[in-house]
């Protein structure tokens, strides 16, 4: 018998004036690991779940834990495109981000209707957005402010599936001359690509970029991960 192991949590640094709470955490972090739990019932039965991650600094101690909210019709009869929301806890309980997805298309052929996440630090209190940009064969998206304004861009690879390899969506400026960061899916093994959608991911960003922004990259690791990995090849 091997007991569970309790996990190693970051500890909480000062919050810095004009920090939200909860996102002191990012003030000392240039990169997140971001593992998507295992849900047995989903990997046998093939029945959709609500997503749950756990959201680690790059020691390994745990930051957040994220859980998705969505009911089981949306589950099932949307899939991967389905409406939800996304809170984010710190170690001691407290909701610190939440993420609201609406229901949008998913086409390229309808690019009046794309994919956007909302995010707020505290709850109720948004900071930004996430935007998809059209694009005939490109996953492109837009970081942007709580005044909608333009920060970053992300642009993903033609192919989102490479054997035994990372896919790497570049963080770049708005004229995409620089990459700033990445956030890139990681190969987790042939049984646990095959057989599971646990999915993960690292997300890198410049030390000083402010934690507000971070926070929003990080949302759009989430929405990566649904619009692109959270089929299973099995499916």
């Amino acid at each position: 018998y091997v007991p569970p192991q309790i996990p190693t949590i970051m500890p909480a640094p000062q919050r810095p004036p004009g920090c939200p709470p909860g996102l002191e955490y990012l003030t000392q972090v240039d990169q997140l690991l971001v593992h998507q739990k295992v849900e047995l019932i989903e990997a046998f039965l093939g029945w959709e779940t609500n997503n749950q991650y756990v959201v680690k600094n790059s020691l390994g101690q745990q930051v957040w834990l994220a859980a998705e909210e969505s009911d089981f019709c949306t589950r099932m009869v949307c899939g991967s495109v389905r409406s939800f929301v996304m809170r984010l806890r710190d170690n001691v309980g407290r909701e610190t981000i939440t993420i609201a997805r609406p229901l949008n298309c998913s086409s390229c052929c309808f690019p009046c209707c794309l994919q956007e996440l909302e995010v707020q630090a505290p709850p109720g209190t948004g900071i930004g957005y996430v935007t998809q940009e059209w694009h005939p064969y490109l996953p492109k998206f837009t970081i942007r402010d709580v005044t909608r304004r333009a920060v970053l861009r992300i642009v993903g690879p033609f192919c989102h599936w490479n054997c035994c390899s990372d896919v790497i969506f570049k963080i770049t400026s708005l004229d995409e001359a620089s990459v700033i960061g990445t956030i890139s899916k990681q190969w987790a093994g042939l049984d646990m690509e095959m057989f599971t959608d646990a999915d993960h991911f690292g997300v890198r960003f410049p030390m000083d970029m402010d934690v507000k922004i971070k926070a929003v990259v990080l949302a759009a690791c989430f929405l990566i991960d649904f619009m692109f990995f959270e089929h299973s090849p099995k499916q």
